[in-house]
């Protein structure tokens, strides 16, 4: 499981932080291994009842950019940096 920093940026305002991402996806291979980062370029889409976001990692799978929207508010800027 990768654990990442996160903050969001509104509309108007600057970035803000957020509640911590963990991320642990495996099907035939894993996404996000249990012990590491996602690859660089390896993009991750969600949805559900507690809100959807796509990002999208880089520098190594030690930090991502995207967006990400939580039950009712708008879309935010949303990025994080690799903390464990």
């Amino acid at each position: 499981m990768a654990t990442y920093n996160t903050e969001i940026q509104t509309g108007g305002g600057g970035w803000q932080r957020d509640e911590p991402l963990e991320l642990s996806i495996k099907n035939r291979r894993s996404v996000v291994p249990a012990d590491g980062r996602p690859a660089e370029g390896t993009t991750v889409s969600w949805s559900s009842d507690a809100g959807k976001g796509s990002v999208t990692f880089f520098d190594g799978g030690n930090n991502f950019q995207g967006t990400a929207q939580f039950p009712g508010e708008g879309p935010v800027a949303y990025r994080g940096q690799f903390r464990g």
